[in-house]
């Protein structure tokens, strides 16, 4: 039964009123043949938008929680709702979103139209597999509702596809009860083939709810596993990460690796900590998992708990993700996450290590195959294959030294070890592939298809949205004499990061998109 069926019955009268307005406005372009970008509001995208009044469909206003149904175990939700709105109004009736991406300024629109995945995603797939229906806006205007039973192709293909199959304004998500702690046990692995056996073995285990790691380096993964539970032991002491008291979770998987490492096995193989379910959830927000310490190596500001404490406003993600688009620094950095099977798992963290020697790196078991047998379609059509095999992702963020067009040689070689190893790369972040190159990954036939079906071809494809075009982007700097200089001056530190810095500092608090969350389409 739905809480509050006047209330719930109120809201969809004012997500209608909004949704015909937003037709209206397609259907204007679509009788124009004229593309259009999607404004959702504030991204956390790595790229830039081109937004104008005359070619943008606002969707900002579509951020509410529309119903929630513990009967049905589901939730209606507008695509603009960040992740910590749509866990704190489950968590109300003692439910939980089986996957729940770690910033809580995440959209759900986001996780649904980009790739996304979490440490509950070994067991329950990618964010837009726990989905039951979607409505959506055609390009001609039309407002459809597409399921895994009704237009299941639009479904599935608006999965990943970035708004280029239309405009999605509502979302049906699954829910699962909720409990109010992770248990959350740390293991060491000396070893990449140690940690693989390990992650699997506990994907393996029933039990287990939560499932990720972390790399130090070469001979260090801490393995992190998590169990849903409502009682904390007595004596025991609740850990806590959202706070700005509370050290960042990398802090303490940092310390909890170096005790594990000086046991050696001899007295303890194993650390627990009990965690507030929210604070699990959202544990890699402050810090951005860990990146947020190249701030303070930029600055020259020490990195120790007086600093973080005192900046802590601006080591959250929607404040960090500002800063990086403003500065331009992401266009120096390593920004992706890639899957590769299993079975490459030591042969891709090998060449990691040889190649670029980042750490740390993220790893997150998925399994990718959709359990609905009728869902070949979209750009990851070959998910709905019985032998689709899981692939463990990795997280490869931090900094390279050269040139822009260095930096993009090194992203494009990461590209091709991923394509060499039948792996996948989620397209959240910069992509450098040729267009050739990039439909060798993806079902290009069958995505095309789809746009032809559902008129939407004179829209921009994902590869002409998640492309980088370092030529264009040189062309635009040199054009004249004024955008020389200032990217010249720009350059000098520590004036870009000084800049990234002011503009999240008067941007407040932004809403944002990371493995493939919501973008300007």
């Amino acid at each position: 039964m739905i809480d509050n069926q006047a209330s719930h019955l109120a809201a969809m009268e004012a997500h209608d009123a909004a949704v015909k307005t937003i037709a209206t406005h397609v259907r204007s372009f679509y009788e124009r043949q004229k593309a259009f970008r999607i404004y959702h509001g504030s991204t956390n995208s790595t790229r830039t938008s081109q937004r104008r009044a005359d070619n943008t469909i606002n969707t900002s206003s579509l951020n509410h929680v529309l119903s929630i149904d513990k009967t049905t175990m589901t939730a209606m939700v507008e695509p603009n709702v960040p992740m910590d709105d749509l866990v704190n109004a489950t968590l109300k009736h003692g439910l939980i979103p089986p996957v729940v991406m770690e910033f809580p300024g995440i959209t759900v629109g986001g996780g649904f139209s980009g790739t996304s995945g979490e440490s509950s995603s070994f067991r329950y797939g990618a964010f837009d597999s726990t989905f039951d229906s979607i409505e959506i806006v055609l390009p001609d205007g039309t407002i459809a509702k597409a399921s895994k039973k009704e237009r299941n192709d639009l479904f599935w293909g608006a999965a990943s596809a970035f708004g280029t199959l239309g405009v999605v304004t509502l979302l049906e998500v699954r829910l699962l009860p909720a409990k109010k702690f992770v248990r959350l046990q740390y293991e060491i692995s000396t070893s990449v083939e140690d940690s693989v056996k390990k992650i699997r073995t506990e994907c393996d285990d029933s039990d287990n709810d939560f499932v990720d790691g972390i790399v130090f380096d070469k001979h260090t993964t801490l393995v992190c596993t998590g169990r849903l539970v409502d009682e904390v032991p007595e004596g025991e002491k609740v850990r806590r990460f959202t706070r700005r008291s509370d050290p960042w979770f990398y802090i303490r998987a940092r310390e909890v690796q170096n005790t594990l490492k000086k046991a050696d096995g001899k007295s303890e193989s194993a650390v627990v900590d009990h965690v507030p379910l929210v604070d699990y959830l959202f544990r890699y927000d402050r810090g951005g998992f860990w990146v947020g310490k190249y701030s303070f190596s930029y600055f020259l500001v020490p990195f120790n708990r007086i600093t973080r404490f005192l900046l802590d406003r601006f080591m959250h993600t929607r404040v960090m993700y500002r800063a990086v688009h403003k500065s331009g620094l992401a266009d120096y950095y390593m920004v992706q996450d890639v899957g590769v099977p299993f079975s490459r798992t030591a042969e891709f963290q090998t060449w990691l290590d040889d190649t670029f020697n980042i750490y740390p790196l993220w790893l997150c078991p998925l399994r990718i195959r959709r359990e609905d047998p009728d869902s070949s379609y979209g750009l990851h059509s070959e998910f709905s294959k019985a032998d689709t095999p899981d692939l463990m992702n990795f997280g490869v963020w931090g900094p390279v030294k050269g040139s822009r067009r260095e930096v993009v040689e090194m992203n494009r070689a990461l590209e091709r070890k991923v394509q060499e190893l039948a792996g996948k790369k989620w397209l959240y972040a910069h992509a450098y592939y040729t267009e050739e190159e990039f439909w060798a990954h993806y079902d290009r036939g069958s995505y095309d298809a789809l746009r032809e079906k559902y008129k939407a071809t004179f829209l921009p494809s994902v590869y002409d949205k998640v492309k980088v075009d370092v030529d264009r982007e040189e062309e635009e700097r040199n054009k004249d004499w004024r955008t020389r200089g200032r990217a010249m001056l720009g350059d000098v530190w520590p004036l870009r990061g000084l800049k990234g810095f002011l503009g999240a500092a008067r941007g407040g608090d932004y809403l944002m998109r990371k493995k493939g969350k919501h973008v300007e389409s």
